[in-house]
C-alpha cells in the first residue's frame, strides 16, 4: 500500500473560466454573462489534456463541442462526458470491449436526449470496464482508468472514467449509469456524490428495459451534492414518471428528523474492513448530533441472493456474447475479457436455475421493504472495502479468484438495483489513513430520492467534502 506521502495525486484546477465551480455555480456565471460557453468548453478541454495522459478517462472527444441547442437548462454550458454505453449521435458506442468494431451512433440515446434536455455541452465519451461488468475500470489490453487521488488506485467501476474526470476538475459533473453499484462504485472511490435513482425514474436505459428484471438506472457523478439535486431535478422536467412521487428540486437540508438504520456488515455476511466501519459509525454520531435518531437494524436476505445474483450477472455475459453482432459485424466473444467469458462459462454450467433464480431475486423485494418498518433510510458502507490499487480487480487475474475478490468489495450495492430502490453515495468525513475517500451509502424506499437528498446535503453542510486539490 502507498502511504500518503508517496502517493501522486493528480488534478486540473487552475485559474481559468472553470475555476472550481461545480455544474450548478458555473452555469450560473454563464447566464450572468460572467463565463462564456464557448470559452468554458475550450477551458474543460484543456483541462482533459493536461490529465489524460496520467488517468486515461476518455474514450473518444468531440472534434468542435458546441453547447446543446434548443434549451436554457439548468446546466446550460456546462461542459460534461457521456459514459460510453449510451449512444450519442455520430460518436461510436465502444461498451469498453475489444470484442467488436464500435460504429458511429445514428441517433441519441434516450437518456442521452434527456441528459442534453439541461443545456450540457458533451465533450466526448467516457471508459468503462467492458459492457460496464467490473467495479473498476481496467483492461486486459489497454491501460487502466487511475484515480486521481492516487494513480496507483482503481478508480472504481463502471463508470471509473466519468469519475475521474470529474473528481480531478476536467469537468463539474458527468454522466454516469448503475446496475450493481456503478454510479456509487465510482463515486466512493473518486471521493464524488453519486445517486442511483429509482427504478423508472429517469427514462428506461436502452440496454436493459428488455431484460427480466430491469436492473440499470442513468444518472451522474458531481463533487456537489446540488448538482446532483439539479440534475435529478431537470430530468424530471424532462419527463418525469406519474408512477412514482415527484422529486422537483431540493436545494438543502429540511427540517425533519429521520429514523436511521445502519449496517456494518453486508446483508449475505461480508464483512467490513476496519476504515470502512469506523466512517459508517462516525456518520451515525454525526447524525445523531444532528437530531436524528440511529439505530442498528436486520435486513434478512434469502441466502442464495449472492449465487442467484451472480446467476443473473453471468446471463446478461451471455445475453452479449449471442447477440453481439448487433453491436458490431465483427463481434467475436472469444475475444471478451476475462471477467466477461468466466462469467458467461459459469452461467453455462448453471442455466437451468435461471427461472429460480429470477423468482428468488424478485422477491427480494419484500425482505427489503421488512427493514424499512419505522425506518426511513438506511445507512451502510458503499464497498466492504477501501479502494484498491490497480491491477487487485484486473480482468486478467484467473476468473475463480477474481470473482472471491470482487465478492468481498462489492458486497452491499447490488441489492437496490435488483429491488428498483434509490441509493446514494457520499463522501464520508474520515479518508483512509493515506487521505484516500470513504464513501457511505443511504438507501431508500421507492421514490425517497428527496430523503436521500435531504441527508446528503445536511452531511454536506456539517462538513464540506475534501477535494483532490486540497491535498
Amino acid at each position: 500500500m502507498t502511504t500518503f506521502e508517496e502517493r501522486t495525486t493528480v488534478h486540473a484546477f487552475r485559474d481559468d473560466a472553470l475555476g472550481e465551480h461545480d455544474a450548478v455555480g458555473l452555469a450560473r456565471a454563464i447566464r450572468r454573462g460572467e463565463v462564456g460557453a464557448a470559452e468554458a468548453a475550450r477551458a474543460a478541454a484543456e483541462r482533459v489534456q493536461a490529465v489524460e495522459d496520467r488517468l486515461h478517462a476518455v474514450q473518444v472527444r468531440v472534434d468542435a463541442p458546441a453547447p446543446a441547442t434548443g434549451t436554457g437548462g439548468v446546466f446550460a454550458g456546462v461542459p460534461t462526458f457521456v459514459k460510453d454505453n449510451t449512444d450519442y449521435l455520430g460518436l461510436p458506442t465502444g461498451h469498453g470491449s475489444a470484442a467488436f468494431t464500435p460504429r458511429a451512433a445514428r441517433r441519441h440515446a434516450p437518456f442521452a436526449r434527456q441528459f442534453l434536455s439541461s443545456g450540457v455541452t458533451v465533450l466526448g465519451k467516457s471508459r468503462l470496464p467492458e459492457f460496464g461488468f467490473s467495479p473498476t475500470t481496467e483492461y486486459e489490453g489497454a491501460d487502466p482508468v487511475r484515480n486521481p487521488w492516487d494513480t496507483g488506485r482503481s478508480a472504481g467501476g463502471s463508470s471509473g472514467g466519468s469519475a475521474a474526470l470529474v473528481a480531478a476538475g476536467a469537468v463539474p459533473i458527468a454522466h454516469a449509469n448503475d446496475g450493481a453499484g456503478s454510479i456509487r462504485i465510482p463515486a466512493a472511490c473518486c471521493g464524488l456524490v453519486g445517486l442511483k435513482p429509482t427504478r423508472g425514474r429517469v427514462v428506461p436505459n436502452a440496454q436493459s428495459r428488455q431484460l427480466p428484471i430491469d436492473i440499470v438506472s442513468d444518472g451522474v457523478v458531481s463533487r456537489s451534492v446540488r448538482d446532483t439535486a439539479a440534475f435529478l431535478a431537470a430530468a424530471e422536467t424532462y419527463w418525469r414518471n406519474p408512477g412514482l412521487p415527484p422529486v422537483g428540486l431540493v436545494e438543502g437540508p429540511s427540517e425533519r428528523r429521520l429514523r436511521v438504520g445502519f449496517l456494518l456488515d453486508s446483508p449475505n455476511g461480508v464483512r467490513s474492513d476496519s476504515p470502512t466501519r469506523a466512517a459508517v459509525m462516525e456518520t451515525a454520531a454525526t447524525l445523531e448530533r444532528l437530531g436524528h435518531t440511529v439505530e442498528p437494524v436486520n435486513l434478512v436476505l434469502d441466502p442464495r441472493f449472492t449465487d442467484d445474483f451472480l446467476t443473473y450477472w453471468g446471463l446478461l455475459s451471455f445475453l452479449l456474447g449471442v447477440t453481439g453482432r448487433t453491436l458490431g459485424a465483427d463481434f467475436d466473444r472469444r475475444r471478451m475479457d476475462g471477467l466477461s467469458r468466466g462469467l458467461r462459462e459459469s452461467y453455462l454450467g448453471n442455466w437451468r436455475r435461471t427461472p429460480g433464480v429470477l423468482k428468488r431475486l424478485k422477491r427480494t423485494a419484500v425482505a427489503y421493504a421488512a427493514a424499512f418498518r419505522g425506518i426511513d433510510l438506511v445507512l451502510s458502507p458503499v464497498l466492504a472495502r477501501t479502494t484498491p490499487p490497480i491491477g487487485h480487480l484486473s480482468p486478467a487475474v484467473p476468473y475463480e479468484e477474481l470473482m472471491d475478490r470482487i465478492l468481498a468489495y462489492v458486497a452491499f450495492t447490488p441489492l437496490n438495483n435488483v429491488v428498483g430502490t434509490p441509493s446514494i453515495s457520499v463522501p464520508a468525513a474520515r479518508a483512509t489513513e493515506d487521505g484516500l475517500p470513504i464513501g457511505v451509502m443511504f438507501s431508500g424506499r421507492p421514490g425517497s430520492e428527496r430523503t436521500l437528498l435531504d441527508v446528503a446535503f445536511a452531511l454536506e453542510a456539517d462538513r464540506p467534502f475534501r477535494r483532490v486539490q486540497d491535498v
